[in-house]
C-alpha cells in the first residue's frame, strides 16, 4: 500500500520527462503528499494534461465524498472486478508524478515503524500507475480524484513492506533513506 509519496521536481523537467502541456501547475516541492490533499496527475483529454487531483478516489457513483478517503490505492488483483475502479479501469488511467514513495518498517525490538523514503538511484521523477473519476458534488461541482494501483511487493521491497525485519537484512542506501 502506498500511503504517502513526494513530488519534488520543477514543472518544467515533468513535462519534458512526461510529455504534457505545461499549464499553470503550482510545482512547490512536497516531500509528503498525502490522502486528501491535491496532487498533479497526468491524463489524457485529446491531449496530455498535468491536473492537480485530490488524492482518494470518489467515483462518480458514489453517494458521498468522504468513501474517497477508503480509496487511496486499488489492487491491481482486483482493479476489473470491483465496481469502485472498474470504470475507470476502462477509460481514466493516469499517472501520479513522484520521485519517491514511503514504507514504514518494521525492525525486531522496536516497537515503533521506521519511515523509508524510496526513490530511483538517479533520483529522477517517476510515475505511479494511477485511476482517475469525477464525482458531481451536491452543489452542482465537480471533484476530479484519483487512486494508485498498487501490488504485491517484489522480493526488492518485500523486506520493507510486509516482513518483520532483522538486523541481518541490508539495505542500499542508494536506494532507501531513512527519514
Amino acid at each position: 500500500m502506498c500511503g504517502r509519496y513526494s513530488q519534488t521536481a520543477d514543472i518544467e523537467e515533468l513535462a519534458e520527462r512526461f510529455g504534457f502541456e505545461d499549464e499553470a501547475i503550482d510545482s512547490k516541492p512536497r516531500y509528503n503528499i498525502a490522502p486528501g490533499q491535491e496532487a498533479p496527475i497526468v491524463i489524457w483529454e485529446e491531449i496530455r494534461l498535468c491536473q492537480p487531483t485530490r488524492w482518494g478516489l470518489v467515483p462518480f457513483w458514489a453517494k458521498e465524498e468522504a468513501v474517497g478517503y477508503k480509496m487511496i490505492n486499488a489492487r491491481t488483483e482486483t482493479l476489473t472486478q470491483k465496481p469502485t475502479f472498474k470504470k475507470s479501469f476502462e477509460r481514466r488511467r493516469c499517472l501520479v508524478l513522484a520521485d519517491g514513495f514511503y514504507e514504514w518498517r518494521k525492525v525486531d525490538g522496536i516497537k515503533r515503524k521506521i519511515p523509508m523514503r524510496i526513490m530511483l538511484k538517479s533520483k529522477k521523477p517517476f510515475a505511479l500507475a494511477g485511476l482517475w473519476d469525477i464525482w458531481k458534488k451536491p452543489d452542482g461541482g465537480e471533484l476530479r480524484s484519483f487512486t494508485i494501483i498498487t501490488t504485491e511487493p517484489n522480493d526488492f521491497m518485500r523486506p520493507i513492506h510486509n516482513l518483520i525485519c532483522t538486523n541481518k537484512v541490508k539495505f542500499l542506501s542508494s536506494i532507501f533513506y531513512p527519514v
